[in-house]
C-alpha cells in the first residue's frame, strides 16, 4: 500500500516522459525522477475489517493521490492544477518535496 501511495506521488510529481531528437529521454531508473523512500511523507495505512472477498490492497492507493494532492494545493493556493506532473508549477520549486 505504501509503495503504491509512493508511485501515486511520483506519477503526479514528476510523471512525464519527454522526447528528445526522435527518443525517449528517460532510458531507466536513473533517468526517471522518483520520490526516494527518505524523501517521501510518512505515510499510515488503516485496514478494515469487511466482509469482502480477498483482493490486491497496492494498486488502489496509486490513482487517487493526483487528485488529492492537488486537491490539497487548491485548498493551500487557491491554484487549480490542470496539468500534471506538478513540478511544471512554480509552487513545486519552492516546496521540500521538489527536491526529492
Amino acid at each position: 500500500i505504501e509503495s503504491g501511495v509512493i508511485f501515486g506521488l511520483t506519477a503526479a510529481m514528476y510523471g512525464e516522459i519527454t522526447i528528445k531528437e526522435g527518443r525517449v529521454s528517460q532510458n531507466n531508473f536513473p533517468d526517471y525522477e522518483m520520490v526516494r523512500m527518505a524523501t517521501s511523507p510518512e505515510i499510515d495505512v488503516h485496514l478494515i475489517e469487511s466482509g469482502a472477498s480477498i483482493g490486491g490492497l497496492g494498486e488502489p492507493a496509486t490513482p487517487p493521490i493526483a487528485a488529492a494532492v492537488t486537491n490539497a494545493v487548491y485548498i493551500l493556493t487557491g491554484q487549480r492544477i490542470r496539468e500534471l506532473p506538478l513540478s511544471k508549477h512554480n509552487f513545486v520549486q519552492n516546496s521540500t518535496l521538489a527536491n526529492a
